[in-house]
């Protein structure tokens, strides 16, 4: 398998997601993102948890 047919397995589910819940799992990976430069990452679950009830309400 190549590298670029597997990177295509991997990103499938977020192309072929609806707008909302595309935009739910870009803005978790941000927010795993900025919490990437800390040691010991805090509050992700926290801040997980607002990105959805912000996308639900």
């Amino acid at each position: 398998m190549s590298d670029e047919a597997s990177m295509n397995d991997i990103q499938e589910p977020i192309a072929s997601a609806p707008p909302e819940i595309r935009e739910i799992i870009e803005r978790v990976l941000q927010a795993e993102k900025d919490k990437l430069y800390m040691k010991i990452p805090r509050n992700i679950n926290d801040d997980i948890l607002k990105i959805i009830k912000e996308a639900i309400q």
